[in-house]
């Protein structure tokens, strides 16, 4: 038996990975092991390659995804030919034997660059191509388990035996493959059955089909090749685990927050966010109704940002959710609630860009965009998230923050995190503070909403009573337009300052995390979800003898300057490397601004697919042997 795995499970798209993530994920936590795992699709509906890169441990909860894998569950060849070169020497492939005699080049949904490759790699090895070929080559010289179903007999005795036409049964392909996994590493029936009822709550007739197919795979995978990649019993101690998707956890987290309008304008990868509140809107306690949400689908991001803001300022606690091209039409909105001190939140999903750039692929391009985006100059918040428990407390503090300090609160997250499901033990409601700031719902009269003698005003809420005024010009403190020169002087500086006042107020350890010891010579920077990478490289280069920290940035505006310097200055400059997903190492040409710090090494990636602790440990290595950039590119 072994602690740990790792596998993949491809297919077209719209085939039922997501599904068969959530069926393998929820089977191996109610045995209580310790899952992550990341969906990788195209931007298409239906037809091209799609796959789930998962990680399962007896010992921990994984923080990240690595390579190779022990395991592969091909739904159909093209996930064979895209995969194998990913697949550890005596590993074990699911596929389809009903189609062994397709080619590489049969293959139209497969990118030509690819295709070309493998067409070369073959012919050097001196196979035509097949997908027979190649599991062939690949049992005799890598020693592989090519446990081959017939698909097609499978799903034709489904039919027939629960009297389902046959372009029904066709769509039980990823319970096929999801037995067979299950077969292979062991898992219980009890598991399994308890995966398919929460999967398939209230459809008892799909409950029955599946359990019919998966048992009878399971049972013929078992017989024949026994549980080959069986995980040993589960250590972990934690009382009970969640099963969660990050944009579900930034949703309780909003949810337990005290969100009551959130609005969006659908867009991958933000709008499963916004479904999730709109799932769970009623908000009851002890069978009765105690408040509700308003989850508001406007017809563009201008309408969703400029809502939240109007939600604001009636004193709800409003946000919007988006990713870059959404964001990219707020940011006049944006300027508007900068100038009028509107705490809105932004929750901003990264993916590739630009334009509509890579819209299902991951990325952290967008870091200074969301620091500077809108013109002129006016403080925002910005909160980056390292994992799916920092996401619920993020989501959480951002509302917070932006109400304390009456401004925008940007959270920062990226598609890596947004679809990856992981197991997560229960966040510590004990540790929830909720901090509404100078609020006042009562009041009568024109009131000061701008008040120059307070960095932060009272702030009188649409409904108090109170008379007051906003506009998008600058303005006095009644908030009538005033161009004088004197007040605006005195107007910009107060906001402004307010950036000082955060920056003196939230404690550097509420910003910055160090990870590592006292005797660390190397020095990773990073932010966001490189993060898991990051802690399991370390741990993977003390092997080599490498002693390495990790400096982890939580909140990046405002900065957390003075800590930052204190740990930075006790490493040599040359053992000193940012780890991002970006081309520029914007985090790098952010420290440089503010700090003066130049760190003259990274470890960079912009493929879109996230980046592997294993890859992690050798572009380190390369940085320690001389070189200054470190290029990633692992991930099909």
């Amino acid at each position: 038996m072994r602690s740990e795995i790792c596998l993949i499970v491809g297919g077209s798209q719209g085939a039922g990975l997501e599904t068969t993530a959530q069926l393998l994920t929820t089977s191996l936590a109610r045995l209580r092991y310790g899952v992550i795992s990341d969906r990788e699709y195209f931007s298409n509906i239906v037809g091209r390659h799609s796959y789930i890169h998962l990680r399962a441990s007896s010992r921990e909860i994984p923080r990240s995804l690595k390579y190779p894998v022990q395991l592969i569950g091909a739904m159909d060849a093209e996930t064979v030919f895209t995969h194998f070169q990913d697949l550890k020497a005596g590993g074990i492939i699911v596929y389809d034997s009903s189609v062994e005699n397709k080619t590489v080049d049969g293959i139209p949904s497969m990118e030509r660059d690819l295709v070309n490759r493998l067409k070369r790699m073959f012919s050097e090895l001196g196979l035509d191509g097949s997908l027979k070929s190649l599991v062939n080559y690949l049992s005799r010289e890598k020693d592989m388990v090519a446990a081959g179903l017939n698909y097609a007999e499978l799903i034709t005795g489904l039919a027939s035996r629960v009297s389902l036409p046959a372009q029904q049964a066709s769509r039980y392909v990823s319970a096929i493959v999801y037995a067979a996994i299950a077969a292979f590493l062991g898992l219980s029936e009890s598991s399994i059955n308890y995966a398919l009822e929460s999967r398939f709550r209230g459809k008892d007739q799909i409950i029955s089909i599946n359990k019919l197919i998966v048992g009878e795979v399971y049972r013929l995978v078992r017989d024949k090749y026994g549980s080959l990649a069986a995980l040993a019993p589960s250590n972990l101690n934690h009382p009970e685990l969640m099963v969660v998707s990050g944009n579900d956890v930034v949703a309780m987290g909003k949810i337990v927050g005290g969100l009551r309008y959130q609005s969006y304008y659908p867009i991958t990868p933000a709008a499963d966010e916004s479904f999730f509140i709109e799932a769970n809107e009623r908000i009851t306690w002890d069978g009765s109704d105690i408040a509700s949400i308003v989850v508001l689908q406007t017809e563009d991001e201008i309408s969703a940002i400029s809502s939240a803001i109007g939600a604001a300022l009636t004193g709800a606690r409003a946000a919007t959710c988006t990713s870059g091209p959404g964001f990219s039409l707020m940011v006049e909105a944006l300027g508007w609630a900068g100038m009028n001190e509107v705490p809105v939140v932004i929750t901003y999903y990264q993916r590739g860009g630009p334009s509509t750039g890579q819209p299902t692929r991951g990325s952290q391009s967008d870091l200074l965009f969301a620091l500077h985006a809108s013109h002129g100059e006016f403080p925002r918040i910005v909160i980056s998230s390292g994992d799916h428990l920092e996401a619920f407390y993020d989501a959480i503090d951002a509302f917070n923050l932006a109400e304390r300090y009456q401004m925008p609160v940007i959270h920062l997250l990226d598609k890596f995190l947004a679809n990856s499901i992981v197991t997560m033990p229960s966040p510590r409601l004990d540790e929830v503070r909720i901090e509404r700031g100078g609020l006042i719902l009562e009041s009568s009269g024109e009131q000061r909403r701008f008040e120059l003698a307070d960095l932060v005003p009272p702030r009188y809420v649409l409904g108090s009573g109170a008379i007051t005024w906003h506009a998008g010009d600058e303005h006095d403190e009644w908030g009538h337009i005033d161009e004088d020169p004197e007040n605006r002087e005195r107007m910009y500086r107060r906001r402004m300052e307010k950036m000082t006042l955060a920056d003196q107020e939230i404690p550097d350890e509420r910003r910055l995390s160090y990870y590592g010891g006292d005797d660390a010579d190397v020095l990773l920077v990073g932010w966001g979800s490189v993060k898991g990478a990051v802690l399991d490289a370390i741990e993977e280069l003390e092997k080599y003898g490498i002693k390495a920290a990790y400096t982890h940035l939580r909140i990046i505006s405002p900065f957390p300057s003075r800590l930052f310097r204190r740990i930075i200055e006790k490493f040599d400059s040359g053992r000193v490397m940012v780890v991002e997903h970006n081309y520029m190492a914007q985090l790098g040409l952010l420290i440089r601004m503010i700090t003066g710090v130049n760190i003259g090494h990274s470890i960079v990636k912009y493929t879109g697919r996230p980046i592997y602790s294993s890859e992690l440990v050798s572009g380190v290595k390369r940085i320690l042997s001389g070189e200054r950039r470190v290029v990633l590119t692992h991930g099909p």
